[in-house]
């Protein structure tokens, strides 16, 4: 049975259009009631501005075997139980029959500030995978199979974001991949050493411009990191999943 990607590019493109266009009205919002001076945080706060891409993943889900999954999206149903925390907060969750099939990361970073938010999202991602395959390994789910753990970030394609960036280690030299690399390839490597030491089952790097509101225009830097890729990886997990249970 050949896998279902239920029209990933039209779907990603509409839910760039949805994540610039919240933004913007959430910036102008802010505007209107005096608080500009807030920036980009206000675009940030204001809205859930990844909706488009749960949108998509959902129906990824439901067209590839598991359309009675439970796809939960509400902050009050989102939590897992943690290792080194009592808990943490996902993003997107699917269980089927008491199983967690999936748990989904989906964060963004715009400019124009990209070196500090890049430290953080790193450290974020590695410590919630440690924390999540540790506590799978001590049976916080369960006795059941590995779930799809996916992380998907979306960066403003930007040419502050695309400019290389001197890093110093005053000790021991970097490793070479990042020496002069801008902050979308760190992303991009970032991603990549996620999915090679296992942390995440896939991760994907999508870079979009500002002015993508009107075509939800994105790119790929890398195969391995692609949207396709994530899709792809997700849609075979579920119609594992779903031969499985259904079996």
């Amino acid at each position: 049975m050949a896998l279902e990607l239920v029209d990933f590019k039209g779907k990603a493109r509409e839910a760039i259009k949805a994540f610039w266009g919240n933004r913007e009205a959430a910036r102008q919002k802010q505007i209107e009631s005096g608080k500009a001076d807030q920036g980009e945080r206000a675009g940030v706060t204001a809205g859930k501005n990844m909706d488009g891409f749960i949108s998509l993943i959902r129906d990824i889900v439901r067209a590839n075997g598991l359309p009675n999954a439970e796809v939960y999206l509400e902050r009050a149903v989102l939590t897992l139980p943690g290792y080194f925390r009592p808990t943490k907060l996902w993003d997107l969750l699917v269980v089927q029959d008491s199983q967690l099939i999936a748990a989904i990361e989906l964060k963004s970073q715009v400019g124009p500030s990209f070196g500090n938010n890049f430290n953080n999202r790193t450290e974020e991602a590695i410590g919630t995978a440690h924390d999540f395959w540790t506590a799978y390994r001590e049976g916080a789910f369960g006795d059941q199979p590995r779930p799809f753990v996916g992380w998907l970030m979306l960066v403003e394609d930007a040419p502050k974001s695309r400019t290389p960036v001197r890093s110093e280690s005053p000790h021991f030299e970097i490793f070479k991949e990042f020496q002069g690399a801008s902050y979308l390839e760190r992303y991009d490597l970032l991603c990549q050493k996620l999915v090679k030491e296992r942390l995440y089952t896939a991760a994907s790097l999508i870079a979009s411009p500002r002015n993508a509101s009107e075509t939800g225009e994105f790119c790929n830097i890398f195969r391995m990191t692609s949207l396709k890729t994530f899709i792809t990886s997700l849609a075979g997990h579920i119609a594992t999943e779903a031969a499985r249970l259904n079996d």
